[in-house]
């Protein structure tokens, strides 16, 4: 199996930071690997097993996800000291923030988590979930270094050291359960799949795919740090995952102009995945 695009982009990538890359098929190993058990921040990737941890409570009727929940922006820490308040102007999803004071349906929440990237949305998602049902969700997921300690804007939870981290061989590994209805039941898995292809943040993987490629992805951005992990679905081959993540002082187009350009070597070697 020879991979000479994305071979080529690895070879090219810059020596100022971090780059981890895994691509290859929905139900086996990597095709090409590099620095993939890294572990990075995780940012917004951390939404997709808080999603998937969701959807197996639904499954066994522990959590209603059609039940309603008010929204609002102050939640009690990780780490039980006082409680902190979540930064809206960090939010890309204002549509959550609209509905401050109502009450919306946690199946809302789940995929302004991952649609919109929402941070309030994956917090109130979360607070009903539990910490505990996502570390279960991570196990199913096959994931090896993948930690979710804290919500989003968790201030305190993070001034003890607690951190959410991820690793692009994981986020492959994710990709894969949920494809493959290994994560959860069938139908909860199909949903989760169509959430994700809904994705309406589409600056880092999408670009370097020809016009109108189905990819169903999750992205996640901080200062610094850039990611972007999910299964391409090409109408001349079979799917595939790709997964990438960065952590460099790159500027933040460029290190997604870089996850575009590892998202046009994967296609250029697409035939070769499997």
């Amino acid at each position: 199996m020879t991979t000479p695009a994305l071979t080529s982009f690895v070879a090219g990538l810059p020596a100022n930071g971090t780059f981890s890359l895994w691509v290859g098929p929905v139900d086996g190993g990597p095709a090409l690997a590099h620095d993939a058990d890294r572990q990075h921040y995780a940012a917004s990737t951390m939404k997709v097993p808080v999603v998937v941890a969701a959807y197996r409570r639904a499954d066994d009727e522990s959590l209603d996800l059609d039940t309603l929940v008010d929204v609002h922006d102050t939640f009690a820490s990780t780490v039980g000291a006082r409680p902190f308040s979540m930064i809206r102007s960090e939010d890309s999803d204002a549509e959550t923030w609209q509905r401050m004071g109502t009450r919306v349906a946690l199946r809302w929440l789940a995929n302004r988590a991952i649609v919109a990237s929402g941070n309030l949305a994956t917090n109130l998602l979360l607070e009903r979930v539990g910490l505990p049902a996502v570390a279960d969700a991570l196990k199913v997921l096959d994931t090896q270094q993948t930690v979710v300690a804290r919500g989003i804007d968790d201030s305190p939870a993070r001034d003890a050291g607690l951190e959410n981290l991820v690793t692009a061989a994981d986020l492959a590994r994710m990709l894969s359960a949920v494809a493959e209805h290994r994560a959860a039941t069938p139908d909860a898995c199909e949903e989760i799949l169509a959430t994700l292809a809904a994705q309406q943040i589409n600056d880092s993987i999408p670009p370097g795919l020809p016009p109108g490629t189905k990819v169903a992805h999750k992205s996640g951005w901080v200062d610094g740090v850039a990611h972007d992990a999910g299964i391409v679905y090409p109408g001349d081959a079979p799917p595939y995952i790709l997964s990438v993540c960065t952590t460099s002082s790159l500027p933040e187009q460029r290190a997604r102009d870089l996850i575009a350009g590892a998202a046009a070597a994967s296609w250029a070697d697409r035939r070769a995945l499997q």
